[in-house]
């Protein structure tokens, strides 16, 4: 894989995305956070009640160091996340899980141009907090970043990744088919997950599991 087609959904037309432009607390930080689903973009594009833009671009990842998160256990992921997002700790275990996942699970990000992963819209990440909070266990929580479909997002890290990208063009997103969707989807994967927190799972790892346990990144059960 060389070349690929990503899409970014905007309120505006991003011919020339910009390095160290952005959020500083989305998911791996400020980046440029694009999928290669055309649909998705169209729904990100309608954050709120009106028109957006889907810009279409080519990135040449030949020359461009890659972390893919998907070689990586889930509770990498989790850590990488809960660093970048704003998190409300407001449990003892809370504290103690975040420290064990930054301590011993937490990814050194510097030296890579791109990273690809999950994306962690609002209702996944109230998931991911609530395994942080001993409330679902890990095979929960892994059956919780499936719903919906999100599937993965590519975030431009590096000056270097910006060099290699290039803009191929633009098209006008309709908020009145887009925006219900965006809303569909979540509402769907938050029910789900309602539905998933019925199954008690007796025989699961849980946080408290794993700080008891001091389980780390070499444990059987993560794989």
């Amino acid at each position: 894989m060389d070349k690929i087609i990503i899409y970014h959904g905007s309120s505006e037309i991003v011919k020339q995305p910009v390095y160290g432009k952005g959020k500083p607390y989305n998911d791996y930080g400020i980046g440029f956070y694009c999928t290669e689903h055309l649909e998705l973009a169209k729904e990100w594009a309608c954050t709120k009640n009106i028109d957006g833009f889907v810009n279409e671009y080519e990135l040449d990842l030949t020359h461009l160091k890659v972390l893919h998160l998907s070689e990586y256990s889930i509770l990498h992921w989790l850590a990488l996340l809960m660093v970048n997002r704003r998190f409300r700790i407001s449990t003892p275990v809370m504290r103690r899980g975040f420290q064990w996942l930054k301590d011993n699970f937490l990814i050194d990000i510097t030296g890579y141009d791109v990273i690809i992963g999950y994306r962690a819209d609002d209702s996944y990440f109230s998931f991911a907090r609530a395994f942080i909070n001993n409330e679902i266990s890990l095979t929960q929580l892994s059956y919780a970043m499936k719903l919906g479909k999100l599937g993965e997002q590519i975030v431009l890290k590096s000056p270097k990744a910006f060099e290699e990208i290039r803009f191929l063009s633009y098209s006008v997103v309709d908020n009145t088919e887009y925006y219900a969707k965006r809303k569909s989807r979540d509402e769907e994967a938050r029910a789900a997950f309602r539905a998933e927190l019925d199954k008690e799972d007796i025989n699961g790892l849980y946080m408290r599991d794993i700080l008891r346990e001091e389980v780390k990144k070499d444990d059987p059960r993560l794989q």
